[in-house]
């Protein structure tokens, strides 16, 4: 006798996902009216009846991916009178004032791979706003978005981005928050750049999480094993910076997912081996107009234009100043160590990977600037923000020749950094002193459950109590 399945959830394939997905970033790319693909997305729910919840993502102040999952009937009919206790998340409101409200950001939305997130679920970012209704100033998204609409009214300029992320794949699930137990982490495959046969592990890892990529619109590019033992990149096409921000949230939350399925760890740490190299998330950045790229100029220096020496004299004027947001824990220091290819030094190269900026050869599509130094870990809504502001507006550099040839370098300590940020007029005007003194306090918070000098081994500290391993339970028995 045949059965009736219980339940009978949403599970798309994936050449179809990639289809759906990438349909709607172009929507996003076209900026079509956030009204109507409000309407449009609300009839989507309201005729899929194979859909049971909607996945709602934000972002804190260290760039941690918080999510919550809504019945699709519930979030339908209350969607405009979301909240959340914003007292509960580090970095934002304090107790007194805790309820922080939850928009959908429409236009974010994604259809997910049923493999990695199980069946019957849909995906959507949202913004945080205050009490009062106006975006909440913690919300980095917001805050890049906001900033990237003004631009666009204003110039009609469009800032484009991409993130080549860098991770390691270790043995055993949970393996950071296992770390102060064991003291180690375990390789998945010791093959190193580009060698990983087809059944090795890291292979495998790396064709379903780049899979999973795809379908969900990232337009990948070509994905393979680092230099580093069981250490992986999946790089995917540059795009407007916003959409380019959600997709970085989402990598790391596939890799994750993903590894976690194969009982393995993805991680983020920028350093979580002594003696091999680190992990990055190089940062490339343009601009452009009418489809064309600004940062672009045959005859420019470097074939770059004047518009993207004036970006990269501002970055490297700020680099102290803004380190703190692109390196923002303990372990990042290790990362910017000089015998492993780091990028510490301010100075810009075409060829010299220890300058913190580098200028890839480019032609008129391709022409950008390449930002070394970013970790990671980084909250990367927030170093986007930082970098184009700083690029457009930020102080200039060192008009003597003779001074600007000095090689300088990045603070190679938290501590360093974060005095750096925190007597910076340039890092306050670009956060409010609100946002600028919590952020500079919770990192402060994180250095100081950790020994003052990085010395020669991962400390469990470092690990126990970083921003991205989110071990709650360990962090409050401090």
């Amino acid at each position: 006798m045949e059965t009736t399945p219980l339940r009978d959830f949403l599970e798309i394939p994936y050449d179809q996902l990639e289809e759906m997905n990438l349909a709607a970033k172009q929507q996003r790319l076209d900026r079509v009216d956030a009204e109507k693909m409000r309407k449009e997305r609300i009839k989507y729910l309201e005729g899929e009846k194979r859909i049971k919840a909607v996945t709602v993502c934000f972002t804190d102040l260290e760039g941690r991916l918080h999510m919550l999952d809504y019945d699709k009937k519930f979030l339908l009919k209350s969607y405009d009178n979301l909240t959340f206790d914003g007292s509960s998340i580090r970095g934002f409101s304090q107790q007194s004032e805790s309820d922080l409200r939850l928009g959908i950001d429409w236009p974010a939305f994604y259809w997910l791979p049923s493999d990695v997130f199980g069946p019957g679920k849909v995906l959507v970012f949202g913004e945080v706003f205050g009490r009062d209704g106006q975006p909440y100033e913690g919300d980095m998204r917001s805050r890049l978005k906001q900033f990237l609409a003004k631009l666009y009214q204003k110039t009609g300029q469009t800032c484009y981005a991409a993130n080549e992320i860098e991770g390691f794949l270790f043995k055993g699930r949970d393996a950071e928050r296992h770390f102060h137990e064991t003291g180690k982490f375990e390789y998945c495959s010791t093959g190193g750049y580009y060698h990983s046969l087809p059944s090795d592990p890291l292979r495998k890892f790396i064709d379903w999480a780049a899979e999973a990529q795809r379908a969900m619109g990232f337009a990948n590019e070509k994905d393979h094993p680092e230099v580093a033992p069981s250490q992986f990149e999946m790089n995917f096409s540059y795009s407007e910076a916003l959409i380019a921000s959600d997709q970085y949230q989402l990598y790391k939350l596939l890799c994750r997912q993903v590894a976690a399925k194969m009982d393995m760890t993805a991680s983020f740490l920028p350093k979580p081996v002594v003696g091999i190299n680190g992990s990055g998330a190089h940062t490339n950045i343009s601009v452009g107009k009418g489809g064309k790229n600004l940062f672009y100029d045959k005859n420019g220096q470097e074939g770059v234009s004047k518009l993207a020496w004036e970006f990269i004299d501002r970055i490297l004027a700020s680099a102290q100043d803004i380190c703190l947001v692109l390196n923002p824990s303990v372990n990042a220091y290790r990362r910017l160590d000089p015998h492993f290819e780091a990028p510490n030094q301010i100075k810009v190269s075409p060829i010299d990977r220890g300058s913190m900026i580098r200028i890839p050869l480019g032609n008129e599509k391709s022409a950008r600037i390449e930002i070394r130094s970013v970790g990671p870990d980084t909250n990367i809504y927030q170093a986007l923000y930082t970098l184009f502001r700083t690029g457009f507006e930020g102080p200039n550099g060192e008009k003597d020749e003779a001074k600007r040839a000095r090689t300088r370098f990045l603070p190679d300590n938290i501590f360093d950094a974060i005095r750096l940020f925190k007597q910076s007029q340039w890092s306050t005007d670009l956060f409010g002193e609100n946002v600028h003194g919590k952020f500079a306090e919770i990192k402060l918070a994180s250095a100081e459950r950790c020994p003052k000098a990085l010395g020669t081994m991962v400390k469990a500290s470092e690990v126990q109590f970083h921003h991205e391993v989110t071990n709650q339970y360990l962090w409050n028995k401090f």
